[in-house]
């Protein structure tokens, strides 16, 4: 270990102190702890999104590299870094498969609620990049028709089928899956204003968990009363950690931004900000992130009869890894609480999240008989085998 070497982190990113301790001196800090005295003498500061890394928090400080274990890097202000000379990182795409789950659950889910069936439904999804894609391949596997709109990839000449972003309002569901930017021809600002939404299909399905700013909270508010929309699934909230309380009372499904909250996910950004910091102080990589993982709660999950749709076996399926409506539940608790104490109740609902794994770290063992279901949670991410007779 270097002693001269000072690493602040948020100390609730999982295993971020054992992966820094051997590089440095770690001081694990509380999301409100991180402040200008607090990374006053720090080198590195590793941060979440809840963090402002800007001149506020830096000016005067020794702080020569920042990472962030997030995909997203709105909370930063990476102009101010470069001019400083420090070094940034993100962990672009770490998550990226954790979103796509929480969405496979979603919309699961909302098809129960509403009474349809997902394969005869389109979706179009708006952003097809590390999530996006992941999106796609996951709503092909439940037999939904998808759309795909990217106007940068679509200007770099990619090969995918989009469409413009017109075509996408003809869809049953649409998801948004692009950063928030407020500037130049994709500023994604209020992207989903009153306007847009109504563009929609009337009584299509609105997800967001991009950016909470990239839909207009008074738009889908109104949209929702009057039924334009039939529903709306939100991870992401304008004003985070004060959100909207009456936004939640309309939307399906609600949850406080946590879709990419896995602990795979965790640990991938983790891995990436650590790889980072030693190719920035010149050290070689010598600690396994991923060996300080513990194994998985539900390690295998046994089928004996498929007498059901192979929707409702899905759900039942990802239900067991992952029940979207205990994040609803909870975050729903929010409204009874006073005003005042709304936001730190968010905040601690991320801050604390349970231990939530991605489907690959589960094995279903299915009955030779249920071929269809075997090749579609194969598709989803999971590990499938049949039972020996």
């Amino acid at each position: 270990m270097r002693q001269d070497v000072h690493i602040v982190v948020n100390k609730h990113t999982p295993y971020v102190v054992q992966a820094f301790e051997k590089i440095g001196h770690v001081t694990a800090l509380d999301t409100r702890k991180i402040t200008k005295d607090t990374v006053r003498d720090a080198d590195i500061l590793i941060v979440r999104s809840e963090t402002k890394v800007n001149r506020d928090l830096l000016d005067g400080s020794r702080v020569k590299f920042v990472g962030t274990v997030t995909i997203g890097t709105d909370h930063v202000d990476e102009e101010y870094l470069e001019k400083n000379g420090i070094t940034f990182v993100s962990a672009p795409g770490s998550n990226s498969n954790s979103v796509s789950e929480y969405i496979t659950a979603a919309l699961l889910d909302l098809a129960q609620i509403h009474g349809f069936m997902l394969h005869d439904k389109t979706i179009g999804i708006i952003g097809v990049g590390n999530v996006g894609s992941k999106v796609w391949r996951k709503a092909e596997a439940l037999g939904m028709r998808v759309l795909l709109n990217d106007p940068p990839l679509e200007r770099q000449g990619s090969s995918y089928p989009l469409h413009s972003l017109d075509v996408l309002m003809n869809a049953d569901i649409v998801t948004l899956h692009v950063p928030l930017t407020r500037t130049g021809p994709d500023a994604t600002y209020h992207f989903f204003d009153e306007n847009r939404i109504r563009k929609m299909k009337h009584s299509a399905i609105l997800f967001n968990t991009s950016r909470g700013a990239v839909v207009e909270t008074e738009g889908l508010k109104r949209t929702l009363l009057d039924k334009h929309l039939a529903a709306a699934v939100l991870d992401v909230w304008e004003g985070e950690p004060n959100i909207c309380a009456s936004l939640l009372k309309l939307v399906t499904l609600g949850s406080p931004h946590i879709a990419g909250y896995s602990l795979d996910g965790k640990v991938n950004a983790l891995k990436m900000n650590y790889e980072a910091v030693c190719r920035f102080l010149s050290l070689l990589l010598d600690r396994d992130i991923n060996a300080l993982v513990p194994a998985p709660v539900l390690p295998e999950l046994k089928i004996d009869t498929v007498k059901k749709s192979c929707e409702q076996v899905l759900r039942e399926i990802v239900k067991e890894c992952y029940d979207i409506r205990l994040d609803d539940r909870l975050l729903r608790q929010i409204v009874s609480l006073p005003e005042i104490e709304r936001a730190q109740y968010f905040q601690k609902l991320r801050a604390e999240y349970r231990i939530r794994r991605e489907f690959f770290n589960t094995t279903v063992s299915l009955p030779n008989s249920a071929k269809e279901i075997f090749i579609m949670l194969q598709l989803l991410g999971f590990k499938v085998k049949n039972q020996e007779n």
